[in-house]
């Protein structure tokens, strides 16, 4: 029997479970050097915590209990629940993204942050991530929960003018437009982007855009669209140190294809600000990272 990508990927993530359910439990003497190295060397529980734990005042200032009594049902703490999104502006945003058929990578990928960003407060601003060019994405990149697709739906020709509108109506002064890798159109959608800035502006000339965008499989004259299109920041990420590309994105992203996007963005709009992200946690080394830091 023949199986289709999503079965194999499916089989695949099967072994890698149960490979780490069985080396999960692993004793120190039993691991590799380098692994032991990286363990011995690595933060500690305290690195993650602010404050001085010795102060017993600290404490006893927490109600909630921090020890299960027998027969009670011990619940988490505040500080690693995340509230349920809700609230005015979460709803006024919600409702306009709907009607306008928009998707913003904060739904899509499943933030964790949504109701912080999309709540705004009384010293905050209500934001939101728009992701263009529809919520399916034609690359699956591990460490990402959007859908993926061989061949998505066709764009929204109206997504455009409808991000603009919607933009200008929350009245915010900077906003920042993303997208799904399109490896299923010519130019990966890079003069959809284009179009959706140019409207922005025409709207709002005031208001400071920053476009995250794909690496359009390396084709400079697709990121020099966008670069031209009256954006005031380039962003394109990394997403991980050299070394560890091929085990988190997709196999068609690659780390000298992402730097290029960014140095043809700066060579073509000397005056943008050109910026990149990297994700930390995922196994790699602090020499690394510096290196992936200073260029080396």
């Amino acid at each position: 029997m023949r199986l289709t990508g999503l079965q194999r990927g499916a089989q695949l993530l099967r072994v890698i479970a149960l490979h780490e359910c069985r080396t999960s439990y692993r004793a120190l003497s039993s691991l590799p050097d380098d692994r032991k190295t990286l363990l011995q060397n690595g933060p500690e529980f305290k690195d993650f915590l602010s404050g001085d734990l010795d102060d017993k005042t600290k404490w006893a200032e927490y109600k909630g209990d921090l020890k299960r009594e027998k027969g009670a049902r011990l619940r988490l703490p505040p500080w690693v629940k995340t509230e349920i999104p809700m609230g005015k502006n979460y709803n006024k945003l919600k409702n306009t993204l709907r009607s306008l058929n928009l998707h913003t990578v904060c739904e899509e990928a499943r933030c964790p942050n949504i109701s912080e960003c999309w709540g705004g407060g009384e010293y905050g601003t209500a934001t939101a991530t728009i992701m263009l060019m529809g919520d399916t994405c034609t690359r699956g990149c591990r460490f990402c929960s959007v859908k993926t697709a061989r061949k998505p739906p066709a764009l929204d020709p109206d997504e455009p003018y409808n991000t603009a509108k919607a933009i200008a109506e929350w009245g915010l002064d900077y906003v920042v437009l993303t997208s799904v890798d399109r490896d299923d159109i010519a130019d990966g959608g890079a003069e959809h982007f284009a179009k959706t800035v140019s409207l922005l502006k025409e709207r709002n000339s005031k208001i400071l855009v920053e476009c995250l965008t794909p690496d359009f499989r390396g084709d400079l004259k697709a990121v020099e669209t966008v670069a031209v299109s009256g954006l005031d920041v380039y962003a394109h990420n990394v997403e991980t140190v050299p070394e560890l590309q091929r085990f988190v994105r997709d196999p068609r992203a690659n780390f000298e294809q992402s730097i290029n996007v960014l140095k043809h963005a700066k060579n073509v709009r000397p005056d943008i600000i050109s910026k990149t992200s990297i994700m930390l946690g995922l196994g790699e080394t602090d020499e690394q990272v510096y290196n992936t830091m200073t260029g080396r």
